[in-house]
């Protein structure tokens, strides 16, 4: 249907302008408008209260009957009330007639002053006082009928919005005094008593009553609003479990000031596949275009607990995943949750190189790989704070191969991380904010690991708008691995550290950056390896100029890597891009070139092409 709609609709305007073209070329032929003496906002409401033009000879004696009390009315509208209209009409016999309006509009009205007066329970509203304070009509403007009706409407609505709904004006009027040119506005409001939020009641769902209890984020008698009402309809959404969602106040059964609320539910369908189909550009050594096969299973409602799995399968060439996660919702069904996750993933990292003494060069041959299992629990909590604070426990079996040693280390980590996203606005591309980041993770050979290690990381990422139009994003990525040196070999690659990619250092592939050695192979070649560092220290600052509100063009500097204590090597990348804002996020193509490659051109490319898409926070 969608599709079917965007098809027709270049049809549709093509109709709609051929049948308006002779309308418009038939109402000329009977009658031509000149208006002069005013401008702009005049000349636009002019027009707008003399209408369309005739398109008959009996409609044409009438508009010009009626054109002056228009004109007039519509100088009234704006405060000219001592406005002048001159009337002309060239009539010939054959063609079109014209009508001239020569106008002119006289000293406008201004406004004296503006009296508004609230009585009942709106005067201790502190959101009414915020209206209060922005109101666009005050004392020295012209009299505009628009904007007073405009204010009239905005305290009813706000009063509405509010749970006011025994408000009434007492007084509203506009009082002239044409001989001095002013008006003096008068509206009086009383709110009377504020209603309240009554019991909630959910239909068309099968879930525990405690569970949606815990999804109301109000107080059953708290006052009224719709921002509540809006509330809860959000945590419905987000919870996953419906299709269609209605919160409705019923104001006409309220008792005692208390408005009941009805909730009318429709479950999402119980099982979803999505399929997704997609290249990655630029993200391997080898390889300038990956293909990517996604397979996503969700099941949003499993029992009347609100239990729920996903589970996905994604295949690319040497790196197919599998990941199914299972969510069990605790004191909260959304702020509190318990995750069970269960995997099979492989990666591949680095690159590999061998010397060929023929060309004195090395000659990339592949790429570090992991196969990793691994299954985790994970308790993940929004704090009233806003933070996002979780611990868990995962175990991890890694195979590899380094330096033609085969590896296959188990690992039991124990961890916690906190983190906080502050937007500027809800949108996908905020004006501002600023994410944090801070996680650690042990294993220790008496609680189940091959070796011991502590992983401490952070991440920064702030963004902020300038004039308007200028946009600053900046990111920092911080890693440490804690080990001992005969210890390093057994910790997997995932586990350690790279950089490069479209999040790291643009201009290179993903994670193709890090420490390498050196060793002879079985068959006497020399060979290098990028196996990854204990640290990573990766930043980034970018400058965005906004175009048009959906186009923007971007330049940025990346530096940084990962890196030992014994090989430090940074690397700095610049580039530029074109940014697409569209309503499912920013959709942005990239091109990084690196300044510098590592000392040992384990680089084999200093340039790449990053497409991505999403909000960057």
């Amino acid at each position: 249907m969608h599709i079917r709609t965007l098809a027709s609709w270049p049809f549709s305007l093509i109709l709609i302008i051929s049948l308006l073209c002779p309308l418009s070329a038939q109402a000329e032929d009977w009658l031509k408008l000149d208006i002069s003496g005013v401008s702009g906002e005049l000349d636009r409401n002019i027009k707008a209260h003399l209408g369309q033009l005739p398109n008959s000879n009996v409609q044409r004696r009438a508009f010009i009957f009626n054109a002056e009390d228009n004109t007039s009315a519509a100088l009234h509208s704006l405060g000219y009330y001592h406005g002048k209209v001159e009337q002309k009409v060239l009539s010939p016999e054959k063609g079109a007639w014209t009508l001239s309006l020569i106008v002119t509009p006289g000293a406008p009205t201004l406004v004296e002053w503006v009296d508004i007066d609230l009585d009942g329970e709106i005067l201790n509203d502190p959101i009414i006082s915020d209206w209060l304070n922005g109101l666009s009509i005050k004392p020295g403007d012209t009299l505009n009928h628009g904007v007073y009706e405009q204010v009239k409407s905005q305290l009813v609505t706000l009063a509405l919005a509010r749970g006011y709904f025994d408000g009434k004006y007492i007084r509203s009027a506009i009082t002239i005094n044409r001989d001095l040119n002013t008006a003096r506005i008068t509206l009086h409001y009383d709110s009377g008593q504020r209603y309240r939020i009554g019991t909630v009641n959910f239909e068309g769902q099968t879930l525990n009553d405690d569970l949606m209890d815990g999804l109301v984020p109000f107080k059953t008698d708290s006052p009224y609003s719709t921002a509540n009402l809006g509330a809860l309809n959000r945590e419905l959404l987000n919870t996953g479990y419906f299709s269609n969602i209605k919160v409705l106040p019923q104001v006409d059964k309220a008792v005692d000031l208390n408005v009941p609320i009805k909730v009318e539910l429709s479950p999402r369908p119980s099982h979803s596949i999505e399929l997704g189909l997609g290249v990655d550009i630029g993200n391997t050594t080898e390889k300038e275009f990956e293909p990517r096969v996604r397979v996503t299973w969700r099941t949003p409602q499993i029992n009347s607990y609100g239990h729920s799995q996903e589970t996905s399968l994604e295949w690319a060439p040497d790196k197919p995943k599998f990941l199914s996660t299972y969510t069990i919702p605790l004191t909260h069904p959304l702020n509190d949750q318990l995750k069970i996750r269960v995997g099979m993933l492989r990666d591949k990292y680095g690159v590999t190189q061998v010397f060929e003494p023929e060309d004195n060069t090395f000659r990339n041959t592949g790429e570090l790989e992991g196969n990793k299992r691994l299954f985790g629990i994970i308790r993940q909590q929004k704090l009233e704070s806003q933070w996002l604070f979780s611990y868990s426990v995962e175990a991890i079996r890694e195979y590899y191969t380094q330096s033609e040693i085969d590896y296959d280390p188990t690992f039991v980590l124990f961890g916690s991380s906190i983190s906080k996203t502050t937007r500027g606005d809800s949108s996908l591309d905020p004006k501002s904010g600023f994410f944090q980041h801070y996680s650690i993770e042990y294993a220790d050979p008496s609680l189940g690991s091959t070796v011991r290690l502590a992983r401490l990381q952070t991440k920064y990422k702030w963004i902020d708008t300038f004039f308007d139009k200028h946009r600053i994003v900046s990111r920092l990525d911080l890693g440490i691995n804690l080990a001992a040196d005969e210890d390093l070999p057994f910790i997997p690659p995932s586990l350690r550290y790279f950089a490069g990619g479209d999040q790291s250092i643009r201009g290179y592939s993903y994670q193709e950056l890090g420490p390498y050695f050196e060793y002879t192979s079985s068959d006497d070649k020399l060979i290098r390896q990028v196996i990854g560092g204990r640290y990573l220290m990766v930043g980034s600052l970018e400058y965005q100029y906004y175009l048009t509100p959906s186009w923007r063009v971007a330049t940025f500097v990346d530096a940084g890597n990962a890196f030992d204590v014994d090989q430090i090597d940074p690397i700095i990348s610049v580039g530029g891009g074109v940014h697409w804002i569209t309503p499912i996020g920013p959709i942005k193509l990239d091109v990084g070139v690196g300044l510098k490659g590592t000392e040992t051109d384990t680089v084999s490319r200093p340039w790449r092409i990053h497409l991505t898409m999403g909000s960057e926070l």
